[in-house]
């Protein structure tokens, strides 16, 4: 528990940090294109287009246009669920390769190594923010308007950083020892997109692929964003109490794991280089 003290002792102290370099991350990711910054929003929706058109009229839809999932038109279904897998999607894949690929220049300073995941997931967060933006307005225009449960949206931000975060400082870790983790951890990444309820949804008769696929924390977070965003008149963390009490077992288990292991190898990182 020593560990998990000291990280959590170094995230709240450097906080303020976090929020310079993150807004730095950001800015400089795009400094060289022309549409800057926009390209964060273009790419994503570029994504929802093409996934829209071969899942809802193409490989399942038939041409004709896919049937409702829960009652819900199937793209406004699929852009409240992609919203939050691109942020998380970004930040499981940056945040992995983000200690190796900065640990150089941080050896010559004296910052806390396990902030640079947090930083580099919150530059994510800003740009899942435009996102989120975009996606309430295509919302709107699509019937499903603002309701109170979409108060739930902080705590579901809240617990992809937290969930974010606690997986970061594991896989940071581990692809700065062996680099092959990070190639394996984008192809798992590619898999999760369909094994995930970004796409599609399992068969409810089916319990046991429902079961298997909820034990990924990700199925839980892209769910409380629907429920969130599509006005579901349920509270979907209280009306799946188990699952949220599932959920943040895992969150806790991952801190300490992440903590433990990048303590014990963040002296010796610049060897790794």
């Amino acid at each position: 528990m020593g560990s998990l003290v000291t990280v959590l002792k170094e995230q709240i102290k450097s906080f303020y940090l976090v929020r310079r370099l993150s807004f730095y991350e950001m800015k400089s990711e795009n400094n060289n294109n022309y549409l800057g910054i926009l390209w964060e929003l273009i790419s994503p929706l570029i994504q929802i287009a093409v996934y829209a058109f071969v899942f809802g009229f193409g490989i399942i839809g038939s041409g004709h246009g896919r049937k409702p999932v829960d009652h819900i038109d199937y793209f406004s279904w699929l852009i409240a669920g992609f919203c939050v897998w691109y942020f998380i999607n970004q930040a499981i894949i940056q945040g992995s390769r983000s200690v190796f690929s900065r640990i150089r220049m941080v050896s010559k300073m004296s910052f806390p190594t396990s902030v640079i995941p947090t930083y580099v997931i919150f530059a994510k967060f800003y740009q899942h923010l435009m996102l989120l933006v975009i996606v309430v307005i295509m919302l709107q225009f699509s019937g499903h308007l603002l309701s109170i449960q979409f108060l739930q949206i902080p705590y579901y931000m809240f617990a992809s950083i937290l969930f974010l975060v606690a997986l970061s400082l594991i896989t940071s870790t581990l692809s700065t020892i062996i680099r092959d983790v990070h190639m394996l951890l984008q192809a798992v990444m590619r898999m999760l997109l369909y094994l995930s309820p970004i796409l599609w949804l399992p068969d409810p008769k089916n319990t046991t692929i429902t079961f298997i696929m909820k034990l990924n924390p990700i199925y839980y977070l892209v769910e409380g964003y629907r429920s969130a965003l599509l006005g579901d008149p349920s509270w979907y963390m209280l009306e799946h109490l188990r699952y949220t009490i599932y959920f943040w077992v895992v969150v806790i288990i991952l801190f300490i794991i992440g903590s433990k292991v990048h303590i014990k190898f963040r002296d010796r990182f610049i060897d790794f280089l």
